[in-house]
């Protein structure tokens, strides 16, 4: 009998237990807005900026109602305006470009290599030709680029940097922490990534002006001086009369939560390592299936898993999903005709500009994706490869299946 797996790829670890007190605190005396603070308080909010911005070494931070938030006021911060160009990894997630175009910016997409980052080669063609001065870099699903390289490059084109770590808190490039090599880092704490608030966003940067006109973007009403994490009052001097309220703070409720979380970062990057290794082990020298390469210089979080099909059918991947699923193994397809299961590619933003990047293409037609929830031991991460090579196998050696519609997977 074939075993199954029996978890849920959808269910996170439960809040800790200092978190939901704190919680509890704030619901009792009421002051949930972040410029609601009894005498003598500094409010929740504030205290997790002051927390976040020592635990990433930055000067600054900003503490917002969600990561799309944070990628949006930080393209304002920096002056991107409507009709100017944004570079931006082809291989990402809908709110990145999503942020672009809401400022009525024109996202321009950058190929990705066969290890799922920025081409740097396509990235200089594309900056040359488009005049874009600002690349938002999309550290998709957890994977970094040489940053080192990446900051010399974009040094010669005049381009700077914004790194979206959605996928990357906790994470490094020879050391340096995720969101320290660009001008500003952008989080999200949404209930998939690190730290869990359901929704949440934060802005780190060690530019005064910057971070000025994030905080005042964030709706501060004349209230920036109590933001302890933020520039001092001669910074929003400049500023404070020509940038727009454009609100999305982050409530006193969802900082309580946040803050107990924060120490707790470190050991969940060590356990979503063991995870991750348990499935690479699994997969390891699978027919017809290639993992993607981790550099030894990286750091990265292993909340998320992803290996290549190369050459398959989307027929032959449609049946190898509908056989895993059926194990209990959820499996997401970037290579899918219609987004589905928060995957979606850049050819089905049609607020984008059409744009033809064939190498992206390739690499995004057998590429399998998957949650790893920490709610998972490392013995599950072990039969979930067991489940998966087999149907690898089964599937890839048999012959080739009638096209049928893909599982439906949330």
């Amino acid at each position: 009998m074939q075993e199954r797996f029996s978890g849920s790829f959808t269910q996170q670890e439960p809040i800790p237990e200092a978190g939901i007190a704190a919680a509890v605190a704030v619901l009792q005396h009421g002051r949930l807005h972040r410029y609601n603070t009894a005498p003598g308080e500094v409010a929740e909010a504030a205290l997790l900026e002051e927390e976040f911005a020592a635990l990433m070494g930055a000067k600054y931070c900003l503490a917002v109602a969600s990561g799309g938030y944070a990628l949006g006021c930080a393209l304002r911060a920096v002056g991107v305006g409507p009709g100017d160009a944004v570079l931006t990894n082809a291989f990402t997630l809908a709110p990145v470009p999503g942020s672009i175009a809401s400022i009525g910016a024109k996202p321009v997409f950058v190929e990705v290599t066969e290890d799922l980052v920025l081409d740097f080669v396509d990235l200089a063609v594309k900056a040359r030709a488009s005049g874009a001065r600002v690349l938002m870099l999309s550290h998709m699903r957890g994977h970094l680029c040489d940053m080192e390289a990446l900051g010399a490059l974009c040094a010669d084109l005049g381009v700077t940097i914004i790194e979206d770590c959605a996928h990357t808190m906790g994470a490094a490039w020879k050391g340096v922490a995720s969101g320290r090599s660009g001008l500003i880092g952008c989080y999200s704490m949404q209930t998939y990534k690190h730290i869990n608030a359901g929704e949440g966003g934060f802005l780190i940067s060690d530019d005064a002006e910057v971070m000025a006109r994030a905080v005042l973007l964030s709706g501060s009403y004349m209230l920036y001086g109590r933001h302890s994490a933020a520039p001092g009052p001669e910074a929003f001097e400049a500023v404070r009369m020509e940038t727009p309220n454009i609100s999305g703070r982050m409530d006193n409720l969802r900082a309580a939560i946040l803050r107990p979380q924060l120490p707790l970062l470190a050991d969940r990057v060590a356990r979503w390592e063991a995870r991750y290794r348990a499935l690479e082990a699994g997969l390891q020298d699978t027919p017809g299936l290639r993992l993607v390469a981790r550099p030894a210089e990286e750091t990265f979080v292993g909340s998320s898993f992803q290996f290549l099909l190369p050459g398959w059918s989307p027929a032959r991947i449609g049946a190898f999903l509908t056989r895993t699923l059926a194990r209990g193994v959820e499996l997401k397809w970037f290579g899918a005709a219609q987004p589905a299961a928060f995957t979606s590619r850049y050819q089905h933003w049609a607020y984008a500009e059409p744009q033809s990047l064939p190498q992206t293409d390739r690499i995004l037609a057998g590429l399998v994706d998957m949650r790893v929830p920490l709610t998972f031991s490392v013995e599950d991460c072990a039969q979930i490869a067991r489940i998966i090579r087999s149907e690898v196998l089964a599937v890839g050696q048999g012959p080739e299946p009638e096209a049928a519609e893909l599982p439906v997977i949330q």
